[in-house]
């Protein structure tokens, strides 16, 4: 009828997800939409949103509050005048909430004026109280027109439920109400077929009405009714539960708003909400309410066989026999309606089954029980209507039928006419107690399965056709099958003792299942009943099982069992399982394999099916089928977990917890488990992982984040938090064990009767902590009353018993204890029992696996505890408490590590428990590398260390939450191992900012990688292979790990004991000591010392393996840090900030290495050709005039010389880009030396004085903005270091300390980083080089030494000190000098802020190692740049790459005499580091050399690289012409051999700039395979060649130890044989030196061969390689002939030759040389001018006539 009131809908513009359907179920107009139910209009093109949907005005207002108390509230409602869609609308209702529970509230919306029918109260707990406001955990408001509830949490405020969303419908016979929902993470609502356990909310309907339908795809409802849902809010696991204790037919839509609809057809609108935590809390609170579920007999906990028809009793008989000759675990046989009469309750077909009673007693002597059926619909609908049937007459009398209104209600059934019996009516009760007893002693059966209890009946005939009511055909019917109340059961309109069948249907099979259980109770008694209903309601499962009906036989069907399965434990239904193979049709072997597979851990595990298919019990497979092995290897794992599974039974009816459990249950923390629903747990410990599609042997599982371990192999898996392919070949089923539980288990026997008597175990699966804790109940295993009857906790291998009245008869004993994850093998075992302690021998330890196994007997019912001791030996200890060696026992523990006194030098008292601090998880590997999450773990505090008092503020806390590891496979010789910040933090982590060479796009297979990398878990850990030796070179899976926000640290096993690199720091050898030795890495103005952190960083290392294999490794981070090694061998890294980024190159050898690394951060820069040559400088020259006539003299003395430094002696008063007037004619003198080949160095440190009035360079910094200020400001951070004052007079006889105090200018700091201090530097080096204000001031220098540039600072931060204490002083400090003043010390303050060349900002803090970097660059493009030639940079601070663009020497040494060796350990460990120009200052840089030392410090620099001889103003000068004729004629005689070898070293200097090689290589480079050569560090090799013994130690040769001769004017050199060394005549510089004859030296090696190549260019372009301007040939000598094959000749000619003079042939076996011939441009020609020596073993030549370099030169020797 059209509504005739005044009423307008407000339609505003409701989003579509929040439409609520105004016409459900219905297809209507626009006109029936607008005018006659006054909705909202408004279709799209998606069918299944509401195109009609309730305007906002809809529905009641309050208008009376009756009560409002703290405990909840009553109130009137009243419908607002709106049209009536179903008829009978109730005007007045009332609404009564109460605050049942802290996390329960419920609320009911019933009829003001009338009673309605309700569900009975004995559905439900019902709560005698209700709870104060205050302690509620959400509040309630009240909206009041249109009415509306809102439900919020209190904690966060968030809204969990409104039903503002949609309005309250109040009917006769049409109820609703909506719920917008605070997430889409909606479970529940049953029984149906969903196909996922989480809903997909677009829009669903699902229908509640119980119905005898087949499990099939749709949206059919099935035989169960459950109104409750669970809804998941976020990963904090809080969530809510609804439940409508409502059971008429109804229907619930959910759609994505997200939001439910609840519609139902009759009754009251009784809603409880639960809170809670998390999703298993709200479980239990739903339980609180509909019941907890029965403690089920352990034997029905046993595997269960059944099918419809077995053909008589010799069927049934076969199939049980077989399967026991197969020795399946087997425990209960079912009977089907088969066995019955006439298809008649409680009557036996004596034809078919005869002595059936004598076959259920066979089932009992074997330890085996017998359930039989017993139905009321459908298939046998209700009892038989006869007279002569006595179950029919007894009923009748006691009138327990369902009524209509002719009398008993008749339905249809096979054996014809049948009534039903009505559970609700009390005398049904006595009625059905009496027809089982009486039946019992007929036939002792063991438990009840009861059917077609949804009230099902054959389809309505003709005759029994119902009246046309509005019960029978209501104004509104939801969406069920086949859109009718009545299909498949009796007339709506019949009655009830509870009353109308319209109101009760649903609950047919739960008053079926009370009443039965009421029944049993009377025939078991004292024993526990067992009940399978296959239809349920809210509640049932206190007294029943289910099973999930008559599925079929297919893929899907097993796929869906599990989301089912689920469900129903959320609905309190845990014994719960699918007809294992499938009810109907015929199963093929593979599907009925992998569903046995699977339906071994269904709670309820039962195979069934139906008539007429084939056998599918797991004997009817064959004796030797894959099916029937598989079946009994799963059965016994159920049966050995036994113990695990009934002890979550009894926690589910004592708590409510579920048993079959949701992943999200246990990880709502992970989002990805949200959807799982082809995997599920046992408890919270068994993940359950089946193979669930046809044809496949691998799953996609998800594996949780926890330690899991294989329960077949007792192996903990990698995986964590991930999804990952699982291979289960066709007899496998993923099984994992939960690390942090301990499951009891027993050994497995055919029956549970028999296996109950058998050994008990423990399986101990240790978490991450190394701790488990777990359960066990046992009881009598069927008896009523026991609860909660003894109990064992078993919890860190203590068993405590909680209670202990029950004694098993069976004397069981544990026997069995195994332990997974034990990650250290276990000494002094003992158990501690009844005070006693008894010591265990008989146990074994799998150091592998990691498990140990105990061999015990321990009596079930004693309490005991196994203790055993971790001894952690001294090389596993990593230092726990780095700042402090002497902590104390008790500051050690709490900070959660483990102390124990030492007497060892070096060992750490407190380390590191194995307890991990990060889980790896998401571990994905792909062809381009390898990827994971990384977790910190809650509290990784072990329990021996939590034993200590509680935790002080720990200085090195704040650990980071989430991690992201990435392994990129670069090359296949190199790898990068990142460890970063999660990607979607918000505070992105500084990042070194040095570019490295590293290939744009990653490999796209590892198969030809050199390397195999794997991830570690439990603990955590990566590791690195070589795959040709199976070598480990990096395992991190070491303790200690640490990511925070100020402290990270890393620990890595090593291949072996040889350790090389790390710098820059004075090492005692080129091997690093082992003994737990640390050094600092911080740049620092420090001269070298031991132990001392210097002037450069280089976290980088290489490592030798046992085969002489090679690794370098890369730690990519420029803030303060240390590293110990220890003789594990091992490594700990330490660092204050940024990321660990490491990168590792994999050789093999050793020189390859290097090339491999250079290649990665930048080849070397090619030197000019004059740098080679030798350099003088000193600090202290009085003038210029000093400098000339050192000139003069080393003229005179004809001592080979092409460089002379100046140092800051030539600046006014120490300013940058000034000229003291001491040296106002250093532009002249230089010019003047030029002119005679030599070349000029100055000088240039980076402060620059701010004190000035006129200082240009100054001026021009402030205008460019290149200072470094402080942080937020523009304020400069002012220091001091050379520069003076303007206007004062120094007294140089003050300490330094108060120099600086009185004379020091202040200075300012360029930031190198930023990009406009480049422009400016390089402005001003062009105004040095050619000054435009004063010319003849210009200083045409050759190449620039900077100095200072850690940099160094002479005040502590600033001149006013620092501003950040904990930048300064960092929670943790590291091995630093000066590690007591702060970083700060002697250089900027660490909050001063620098600018990255994108403009980011970054904390000196973190860049203060990268500051001499940042200056090289620029400087080097400046010197090109102003000299158009390729110069050189000479820099003290350097980084990892720094040799791109300069050389370093290695500082301000001392005139000491063990100097001399750590020069060579300082060149070996720059030349790894890829800076190959490298030297140190001869003869020392402070004190005064002697002179003996000097003459062999000459001798030793004139094969530095870099050689120059350097000294402190105020010490004696120690220039070779400072001393006597003597030390001239030593110098002269070592230098022009150095000068005689140039070709030699200038051609490794291009290997080293083209290919990454060596200069200065140690040994071990070349010699390998001679392990002796890996200490050996007093000697050391120019490229593969020439070794050099200097006056040190003993010189190794040919394999042997050998003592050399060394008078004062000697230093042994050694050609090596095989090689061709180029050489040149010498000269006083190199200029003229390049203008003489060439020669070749030709080392023979044993076989007559020999090989070399020369590299020659103009010397001083830049960039001839590169543009191909050079010559290259190589030589080979092979079969007495010496080959010259040019490989490259862009720079030779005829004009430009390079003329050869001599070929010396070292190493000829013959006694003389007959005669020489010679092939030059292809004419052949025979030498005479030769000499041979066959004493020496030499055969000479010469040949000044060679005018070109293409020579073929052919040897006969006799």
């Amino acid at each position: 009828t059209l509504f005739t009131g005044s009423f307008t809908p407000e339609c505003p513009n409701i989003a579509v997800s929040e439409r609520i359907d105004c016409a459900p179920g219905q297809v209507v107009t626009e006109d029936v939409c607008r005018w006659q139910y006054k909705c909202c209009w408004n279709p799209v093109a998606d069918t299944k949103v509401p195109g009609c949907f309730f305007p906002r005005n809809w529905g009641y207002e309050v208008t009376n509050v009756l009560t409002n108390t703290s405990k909840g509230l009553t109130a009137q409602l009243k419908k607002v005048a709106s049209p009536s869609l179903f008829g009978n609308d109730i005007i007045d209702a009332l609404l009564t909430a109460e605050y049942q529970t802290s996390n329960r509230f419920h609320f009911k919306i019933t009829d003001f004026n009338e009673m309605r029918y309700e569900v009975p109260h004995e559905n439900i707990n019902l709560m005698n109280g209700t709870a104060d406001e205050s302690v509620l955990s959400y509040y309630v408001e009240v909206i009041n027109k249109p009415f509306s509830i809102r439900i919020m949490r209190k904690s966060n405020n968030r809204v969990l439920l409104d039903t503002g969303i949609g309005p309250l419908q109040f009917d006769q016979q049409y109820l609703q109400l909506s719920f917008r929902l605070p997430s889409s993470n909606v479970y529940g609502l049953g029984e149906h077929v969903h196909q996922q356990y989480l809903h997909n909310m677009s829009w669903n309907t699902w229908p509640i009405f119980t119905r005898d339908a087949l499990p099939t795809e749709g949206m059919a409802n099935l035989y169960g009714a459950h109104t409750f849902f669970l809804c998941l809010e976020d990963t904090s696991g809080a969530s809510l539960g609804v439940f409508l204790l409502n059971s008429n037919a109804m229907e619930a839509t959910l759609q994505p708003a997200p939001a439910i609809t609840y519609r139902t057809t009759g009754g009251v609108l009784d809603f409880y909400i639960f809170l809670g935590n998390t999703p298993e809390q709200v479980v239990q609170e739903y339980l609180e309410v509909v019941g907890r579920p029965f403690l089920p007999s352990y034997w029905s906990l046993g595997f269960q066989l059944s099918r419809r028809d077995y053909g008589g009793i010799n069927g049934l008989r076969q199939v049980v026999d077989r399967n026991r000759d197969a020795e399946i675990p087997y425990d209960v046989q079912y009977s089907d309606i088969d066995y019955m009469a006439g298809r008649k309750d409680f009557t036996i077909d004596e034809q078919a089954y005869p002595q059936l009673a004598e076959f259920a007693k066979d089932l009992h002597d074997n330890g085996q029980k017998y359930v039989i059926i017993l139905v009321c619909s459908n298939n046998n609908p209700g009892i038989f209507k006869d007279p002569d049937y006595a179950v029919y007459d007894n009923g009748s009398k006691s009138r327990v039928w369902i009524m209509s209104s002719s009398g008993f209600a008749v339905g249809e059934g096979y054996p014809g006419e049948s009534v039903f019996p009505d559970f609700s009516n009390p005398a049904s009760i006595l009625w059905w107690t009496q027809q089982l007893t009486q039946f019992y002693k007929l036939l002792e059966f063991d438990g009840v399965w009861i059917e077609m209890d949804e009230l099902s009946t054959l389809l309505q005939g003709s005759n029994l056709k119902c009246e046309s009511n509005n019960l029978n055909f209501p104004p509104f019917t939801p969406s069920i099958l086949n859109g009718s109340l009545l299909v498949g059961t009796l007339c709506m309109d019949t009655e009830f003792y509870s009353g109308l069948h319209y109101d009760v249907h649903s609950l047919y099979g739960y008053t079926m299942s009370r009443a039965t259980d009421l029944a049993l109770g009377t025939v078991f008694s004292p024993k526990r009943s067992f009940i399978l209903s296959r239809s349920t309601f809210a509640g049932s499962g206190k007294f029943a099982a289910h099973w999930l009906g008559n599925n079929s036989a297919t893929w899907d069907d097993l796929r869906w069992s599990i989301p089912s399965i689920l469900e129903f434990n959320l609905f309190g239904i845990p014994m719960v399982g699918a007809n294992i193979c499938g009810y109907r049709n015929n199963v093929t072997e593979e599907l009925c394999r992998r569903w046995m597979q699977l339906g071994a851990f269904y709670p309820l595990s039962r195979n069934h099916n139906g008539p007429t298919y084939m056998d599918q019990d797991p004997a009817a497979f064959g004796l030797n089928s894959m099916l029937l092995e598989s079946s009994r290897h799963y059965l016994n794992i159920r049966y050995t977990l036994l113990p695990y599974l009934y002890t979550l039974f009894y926690r589910a009816h004592t708590l409510g917890e579920t048993v079959a459990r949701p992943l999200v249950h246990e990880f709502y923390q992970d989002p990805a488990t949200w959807e799982v629903h082809e995997q599920f747990l046992w408890g919270p410990g068994l993940l359950i992982t089946p193979v669930l599609y046809e044809g496949m042997e691998q799953v996609k599982a998800y594996i949780p984040d926890a330690i899991w371990y294989d329960y077949e192999t007792e192996l903990a898996i990698q995986w964590r938090k991930q999804f990952v392919d699982m291979i289960l070949p066709g007899d496998r089923i993923g099984l994992h064990l939960r690390g942090g539980y301990i499951f009891p288990t027993q050994q497995p026997n055919r029956t549970t009767e028999a296996s109950r008597k058998n050994p008990l175990g423990l399986i101990v699966a240790l978490d991450y902590k190394r701790e488990a804790e777990g359960q066990l109940y046992w009881d009598d295993g069927v008896s009523k009353g026991r609860l909660p009857n003894g109990n064992i906790v078993v919890n860190r291998l203590q068993a405590k018993i909680l209670n202990n009245n029950y004694v098993d008869p069976n004397d069981l004993m544990f026997t069995d204890i195994r332990i997974l994850g034990l990650d250290k093998e276990p000494t002094v075992l003992k158990v501690l029992l009844n005070g006693n302690i008894i010591p265990i021998s008989s146990y074994k330890y799998n150091a592998s696996a990691k498990v140990r196994d105990h061999s015990i007997c321990l009596k079930l019912g004693q309490e005991f505890s196994i203790e055993w001791t971790l001894v952690v030996s001294d090389l596993e200890k990593f230092n726990c408490f780095p700042e402090d060696p002497a902590v104390s026992e008790e500051n050690c523990k709490q900070r959660g590590c483990l102390w124990e006194h030492t007497t060892t030098p070096g060992v750490p008292t407190c380390f590191y428990d194995t307890i991990p601090q990060y889980a790896a998880s998401n571990i994905q590997y792909q062809p381009t590398g390898i990827t994971m999450d990384l977790a910190l773990l809650a509290d990784s505090t072990s329990a021996r260390a939590a034993a200590a008092p509680s935790v002080v503020s720990d200085p090195l806390s704040g650990k980071i939450s989430s991690l992201k590891l990435n392994v990129t496979y670069h090359t296949e010789n190199m790898l990068q191992v990142k460890v970063i910040l999660m990607l979607y933090s918000t505070n992105k982590r500084y990042e070194v900012p040095v570019p490295l060479n590293i290939p744009p796009s990653p490999l796209g297979s590892s198969e030809n990688c050199l390397y195999d990398v794997t991830v570690k878990t439990n603990p955590f850990g990566l590791q690195i292979r070589r795959k040709s030796s199976s070598t480990v070179i990096w395992d991190s899976q070491l303790p200690g790990f640490t990511f925070s926000e100020m402290f990270l640290s890393i620990s890595t096993r090593l291949p072996s004991q040889y350790i090389y690199g790390f710098g820059e720091t004075e090492h005692e050898s080129f091997r690093r000591n082992m003994s737990w030795n640390t050094w600092g890495m911080f740049a620092r103005d420090e001269p070298p010392a031991y132990k001392k952190n210097s002037y450069g960083v280089h976290p980088y290392y290489m490592a030798l393996e046992e085969d002489g294999s090679a690794t370098g490794v890369l730690l990519l981070n420029s803030n303060a840090m240390d590293v110990t090694l220890q003789p594990t061998p091992a490594l700990t890294y330490r660092t204050i900030g940024g990321i660990l980024d490491f990168y590792m190159v994999l050789g093999p050898t050793p020189e390859l290495v290097t090339q491999q690394y250079t290649q990665l951060i930048g080849r070397p820069a090619m030197t000019p050709y004059w740098a080679l040559g030798f350099q003088l400088s000193r600090y202290g020259y009085q003038s210029d005039e000093e400098i000339a006539s050192l000139y003069d003299a080393m003229v005179a003395a004809q001592i080979p010389y092409d460089v002379q430094h100046v140092d800051i002696d030539y600046m006014d008063r120490k300013l940058d880009f000034t000229l003291s007037s001491s040296f106002q004619n250093l532009s002249v003198l230089i010019n003047q030396m030029k002119k005679n080949g030599m070349r000029f160095i100055l000088i240039l440190d980076p402060a620059i004085s701010g004190n000035e009035t006129h200082y240009l360079t100054f001026t021009r910094g402030q205008e460019n903005n290149v200072f470094i200020k402080w942080p937020d400001s523009n304020d400069i951070v002012w220091g001091k270091v050379w520069p003076d004052l303007p206007n004062v007079n120094v007294d140089g006889s003050l300490d330094h300390e108060t120099q600086v105090k009185l004379y020091r200018a202040y200075v300012a700091f360029p930031d190198f980083l930023r990009s406009s201090t480049s422009a400016w530097w390089k402005k001003e080096i062009e105004e040095l080089y050619s000054n435009p204000r004063e010319p003849g001031k210009s200083l045409k220098f050759d190449g620039l030494w900077i100095d200072m540039n850690e940099p160094s600072n002479f005040v502590d931060g600033s001149v006013n000190g620092c501003r950040n204490e904990i930048l300064n002083k960092p929670p943790y400090m590291p091995y630093l000098e000066g590690r007591d003043r702060g970083l700060s010390s002697n250089t900027l303050c660490m909050e001063s802020e620098q600018i990255l060349p994108d403009g980011s900002r970054v904390q000196h803090y973190d860049v203060h190692s990268l500051y001499g970097w940042s200056q090289t660059r620029p400087t080097y493009e400046a010197v090109q740049e102003v000299t158009g030639e390729r110069g050189v940079v000479i820099t003290r601070s350097t980084f990892p790459s720094s040799g791109r663009w300069a050389g370093h020497w290695l500082g301000d040494n001392t005139a000491a005499w063990d100097q001399l060796g750590k020069s060579i350990i300082g060149m070996m460990e720059f030349s790894l580091f890829g800076i190959p120009y490298t030297g140190a200052d001869i003869c020392g840089f402070f004190g005064d050399a002697e002179y003996e030392m000097c003459i062999r410090w000459m001798q030793l620099g004139a094969f530095y690289p870099f050689s120059r001889n350097h000294n402190n103003a105020g010490t004696r000068r120690q220039d070779p012409v400072a001393w006597n004729s003597t030390f001239e004629e030593y110098s002269r005689r070592v230098l022009e051999t150095r000068y005689s070898l140039l070709p030699y070293l200038y051609t490794l200097m291009h290997k080293a700039h083209t290919e990454g090689s060596t200069v200065v290589r140690a040994l071990l480079h070349e010699f390998t395979d001679d392990n002796n050569t890996w200490d050996i560090d007093q000697q050391f090799m120019l490229g593969p060649a020439l070794l050099i013994s200097p006056v040190l130690k003993s010189v190794k040769s040919i394999g042997e130890w050998k003592t050399l001769a060394a008078p004062l004017d000697h230093i042994n050199l050694h050609v090596r044989g095989g090689y061709i060394l180029p050489w040149q005549e010498p000269a006083m510089n190199t200029h003229y030196s390049r203008q003489n004859f060439v020669g070749l030296t030709v080392a023979l090696d044993d076989k007559g061969k020999a090989e070399g190549q020369m590299f020659w260019d103009d010397g001083q372009s830049m960039d001839t390689y590169e543009k191909g301007n050079y010559f290259l040939a190589n030589f080979i000598v092979t079969q007495d002939t010496l080959k010259i094959q040019v490989i490259h000749n862009q720079y030779l000619s005829n004009s430009n030759p390079l003329k050869v003079g001599y070929i010396g042939i070292w190493g000829l076996n013959s006694s003389y040389v007959a005669h020489v011939s010679l092939t030059y441009n292809n004419q052949p020609f025979t030498e005479n001018n030769f000499t041979s020596d066959p004493y020496n073993q030499v055969c000479l030549k010469g040949m000044p006539s060679s005018t070109h370099f293409i020579i073929l030169l052919n040897y006969l020797c006799y």
